[in-house]
């Protein structure tokens, strides 16, 4: 049996145990969602949102990419927090990185010539780190290097999705959500908390939204 025959027969055990334990339990769910956080994580496959901190099927909702960036064009991205803010009304954004991360190892080397499409996605990385290069560089191996433009990126991110208009508006009129950073540890399984921002905290000027009349 292979891999995916392997699923297959993991789903179908997986679903007899949920309905043994609750026979109501896809009835219920297959009604609608009510989650009140909104994940945004790399897409890294040995970091599973749901396991790490031991949440059940329907409380959060979940976006991930390569190295967890919140970019302002990203229709994907943006159509997922605004769905997740004005439908959902989420009460907490977290955006988890992690150590050891693929796309920032890649972000500090040379473009890679067979991964044009990604080097453009990594770019948004590599603008981070220039503007913070002093900070990183400071770091004597390579493994720290990264880890710490780990930690700056994941707070980067939750800066930029605090710009985003439509969190503004949320904070104005609802006090939510709050917006988390976060870093798992690939090592040991432990989540470092990096950042929190919510109504009240500042956001510099040029970032402010002021809807019209």
């Amino acid at each position: 049996m292979d891999k995916i025959d392997n699923y297959i027969q993991n789903n179908k055990e997986w679903a007899a145990k949920m309905t043994k334990e609750n026979p109501l339990y896809f009835a219920n769910s297959s009604k609608e969602q009510h989650p009140e956080v909104l994940w945004i994580g790399c897409s890294d496959s040995r970091v599973p949102a749901e396991i790490i901190v031991g949440a059940q099927p329907g409380e959060m909702f979940i976006h991930r990419n390569i190295a967890n960036q919140v970019i302002a064009t990203d229709f994907n991205f943006l159509s997922v927090l605004q769905y997740a803010v004005v439908v959902l009304k989420v009460k907490h954004i977290i955006v988890c990185g992690h150590y050891g991360c693929g796309g920032i190892q890649a972000a500090l080397q040379k473009q890679n010539p067979n991964l044009l499409v990604t080097n453009k996605w990594l770019m948004h990385i590599k603008n981070t780190y220039r503007l913070y290069h002093h900070v990183i560089d400071s770091y004597h191996t390579q493994e720290d290097k990264v880890n710490k433009l780990v930690e700056i990126n994941t707070i980067e991110q939750v800066h930029s999705i605090s710009h985003a208009s439509v969190i503004q508006e949320s904070w104005d009129k609802h006090q939510v959500p709050m917006i988390h950073g976060w870093v798992y540890g690939l090592a040991d399984g432990i989540i470092k908390e990096l950042i929190t921002l919510g109504p009240g905290d500042k956001i510099d000027p040029i970032y402010q939204y002021e809807p019209q009349d």
